[in-house]
């Protein structure tokens, strides 16, 4: 039977490859992304609707809520980024507290935004899917901070949605190619470390990561939340 399945940030990327993976599935998909013009050609060319909605705008997300349909099984928490390449000058805390409000606001509170005004419309015995990082276990300042922040707030999620049968899962992908992660800014030498770092040798792609998102979401993960599934190809190992 089809699903509605709601992607923020489902115009690139790893979101994209998501709505994509849910559609070859069969399921309806919403996806939301703050470009108009990104947005409308994605779901044009996926065959999904498209919503505009910037995830760390209050009334943005309220109107999202309202607009979607009444019921909804699947939320993919996947807008975000790090939103920060650059250090500030020496002794600069205001610049740096405007770094680090950045990436909080776009890696944990569009989703903790999203998941509050949404949650009255997911379907008992749904999925909330976070996008999480390798990052968050390794330290990468304000980005890699933010998304440990949501890997805990993910904990959350689960205990309150759990008794109504709904999941809450973070999937953390490692290096993963064919995104607009790193903005340009990704030297060929930090590329072949990135790679090198992994136990497959190769960098993943968006599909590598959307094929989890799809299990997290299928009959055979119901009893599996609260969780992190690291996929990363061994860079980093968990035991």
């Amino acid at each position: 039977m089809s699903r509605t399945i709601v992607v923020t940030g489902g115009a690139t990327g790893i979101g994209r490859a998501v709505a994509e993976r849910f559609v070859a599935g069969g399921d309806e998909v919403v996806i939301t992304g703050r470009r108009p013009d990104v947005l409308e050609k994605a779901a044009a060319d996926l065959g999904v609707r498209a919503m505009v909605c910037d995830g760390t705008d209050p009334v943005q997300v309220q109107r999202l809520a309202d607009e979607l349909p009444a019921q909804f099984d699947v939320l993919v928490n996947n807008a975000g980024g790090n939103t920060d390449f650059s250090e500030p000058e020496a002794g600069d805390l205001a610049q740096l507290r405007a770094n680090w409000l950045a990436n909080l606001e776009a890696n944990l509170l569009t989703a903790v935004l999203t998941t509050t005004a949404l949650a009255p419309k997911i379907a008992d015995g749904g999925s909330v899917i976070h996008l999480g990082s390798i990052a968050a276990m390794k330290g990468r300042g304000s980005y890699g901070a933010s998304k440990a922040a949501l890997a805990t707030y993910n904990l959350d999620v689960a205990t309150e949605l759990g008794p109504r049968g709904i999941t809450s899962n973070v999937v953390a992908p490692g290096f993963t190619a064919e995104t607009e992660f790193f903005q340009g800014q990704l030297s060929d030498t930090r590329r072949a470390t990135l790679i090198q770092e992994t136990l497959t040798k190769r960098a993943g792609t968006p599909a590598d990561i959307a094929e989890t998102i799809w299990y997290l979401a299928s009959p055979g993960a119901r009893y599996l939340t609260g969780q992190t599934l690291h996929v990363n190809g061994g860079a980093l190992t968990t035991r």
